[in-house]
Parts: C-alpha cells; sequence; structure tokens
C-alpha cells in the first residue's frame, strides 16, 4: 500500500506490452467505446452491449493465449478469431441500419480486420508447428527447457 508521506516518491512502472495482435484489439476496444457512446438507446443496450462484450472477450481469448504453452494455445486462438468474427458481423449490422457514421464503421472496421489477419496468421503458424512437432508433443519432447 502506498502511504501519503511528501518525502517519499512514488514510483511508476510503464504499462505492460503485449504482442501486436492484442495491441491491436486494444486499440480497436477503444475505438468501439467511442462508437458506443454514439449508438441510438435502442441499439446502445442491445446490439452495442454484445459488440462491447464480444470485443472484451476476444481480447480475453487472445491475452489468455499468450501465456499458455504452444501445445495450449489453439483453443484459444480459435475462441479469439470466433468471438472477433461475431463482433464484426454485428458491426455490419450497425453499419446498416445507419446507427453510427460511416467514418467512424469504417475505420473501426480496418482496426478489427486487421487484427482478425493478425489473429488468423498466428492460428496458421501455430497449426503448422503442431502439424510438424505432433509426434515429438505427444511424447513430452518440446524441445522447451
Amino acid at each position: 500500500m502506498v502511504e501519503l508521506n511528501p518525502t517519499h516518491s512514488i514510483k511508476v512502472t510503464p504499462p505492460q506490452r503485449f504482442l501486436p495482435v492484442v495491441e491491436k484489439l486494444k486499440q480497436g476496444y477503444f475505438l468501439w467505446h467511442q462508437c458506443l457512446e454514439l449508438l441510438p438507446k435502442t441499439q446502445k443496450y442491445s446490439i452495442g452491449n454484445r459488440i462491447d462484450k464480444l470485443l472484451i472477450e476476444s481480447i480475453e481469448a487472445a491475452v489468455t493465449a499468450t501465456f499458455l504453452p504452444k501445445e495450449e494455445k489453439l483453443p484459444w486462438l480459435r475462441l479469439a478469431i470466433r468471438k472477433l468474427d461475431t463482433a464484426k458481423v454485428l458491426l455490419m449490422i450497425v453499419w446498416e441500419t445507419k446507427s453510427l457514421d460511416d467514418k467512424k464503421i469504417v475505420g473501426l472496421s480496418e482496426i478489427l480486420n486487421d487484427a482478425g489477419k493478425m489473429l488468423g496468421g498466428w492460428n496458421g503458424q501455430l497449426q503448422k508447428y503442431l502439424r510438424e512437432n505432433s509426434p515429438r508433443i505427444a511424447r513430452g519432447q518440446t524441445g522447451e527447457k
């Protein structure tokens, strides 16, 4: 606990750095949060909240995957991709109902599409690794120390 003593200085640690895909998802969420405030009430508390939840769950799944061994990452990556893709479909509905300005939707869509490509690339690399190393992984010889 930090005590209030004027003779002591408080050291602030820099923010933690995540993988670029997680940073991209965070960037998309920050932009979405601004958009959510602009949605009409009829959509803010229905589809808006659902998109919000899906984006948060996508970030959560991607962050979880970053801290797991390679053999355990794949289900979490697939979950992140599924949540992000669902959020993008719902965002299309918001756009089709003209509930948000086109510029905001386009900017957000570009960021989320980039994040989706990054997740897809990570998923592909991981699948390739697992295919090439599955016999060794099954025997417990992962090469990790």
